[in-house]
């Protein structure tokens, strides 16, 4: 088994698009918020590779097609924004202040929060920008002198935990306003809770959408400032 696996380039890309689809109809089957199709896929996937004993690079080279369509399938939300430039439009003042706030409490409120719980330098340059999309998130971890690695399974787990339990929370608080909602989603858990947000509504998809990217622009130039503030001031 392990042979055919390593000799097979696209094994790996049939065991993530199978596992998928295995967390699709578990997720169809039991309907919990908590049973997220990548949720389910990625344990699947743990546990296949534990079991074969096959080394995550293997897999992860295995995978360059569908990694490399993460950027296209990313352009691809700018679809329903479109559709809904209007009410961007009329709502244009609101949206921005509320992605700019909220990048940058979700920044200073990661680093305070591992910084109270001891995390060292690396780590905690590493969770700085773990709200906004992958390929920013690393990035951003880099020139911080973080570890992109790092901050690159840390977004996975904001994104998971934001397509499981974002519109739960919101729904807690009784945020009902669509914008709003589309706009704490996208900036706080990126692609992943966006594919909730448009399981909730059009306009919420479209709203977090535009705030993925909005997020991910502002993290990029504010999250050294912040740090060098932060640092030079003692406040970490």
């Amino acid at each position: 088994m392990t042979n055919i696996i390593i000799e097979n380039p696209f094994f790996g890309l049939c065991l993530s698009l199978i596992a998928f689809l295995i967390g699709i109809q578990i997720n169809k089957k039991l309907k919990h918020p908590a049973l997220n199709p990548l949720l389910i896929g990625i344990i699947i996937i743990i546990c296949f590779l534990k079991i074969t004993h096959i080394d995550y690079s293997i897999y992860y080279e295995q995978n360059k097609i569908l990694n490399f369509l993460l950027g296209p399938a990313t352009v691809v939300l700018a679809v329903p924004l479109y559709k809904n430039i209007e009410i961007l439009k009329e709502n244009l003042k609101a949206v921005s202040i509320g992605v700019l706030l909220g990048t940058i409490t979700s920044i200073i409120s990661v680093v305070y929060m591992a910084s109270f719980l001891g995390a060292n330098d690396k780590i905690l340059l590493s969770m700085t920008p773990k709200a906004v999309t992958a390929p920013i998130a690393m990035e951003v971890s880099r020139v911080l002198g973080g570890i992109p690695s790092l901050t690159a399974g840390l977004v996975a787990i904001t994104g998971i935990f934001g397509a499981c339990f974002a519109p739960e929370i919101l729904r807690l608080f009784k945020i009902k306003n669509k914008i709003a909602i589309g706009i704490a989603i996208g900036t706080t858990t990126h692609a992943l809770g966006t594919t909730r947000a448009f399981q909730e509504g059009e306009v919420q998809g479209a709203m977090s959408s535009l705030s993925i990217g909005l997020a991910g622009l502002i993290t990029a130039l504010v999250a050294p400032y912040i740090i060098f503030i932060m640092q030079n001031y003692q406040m970490i």
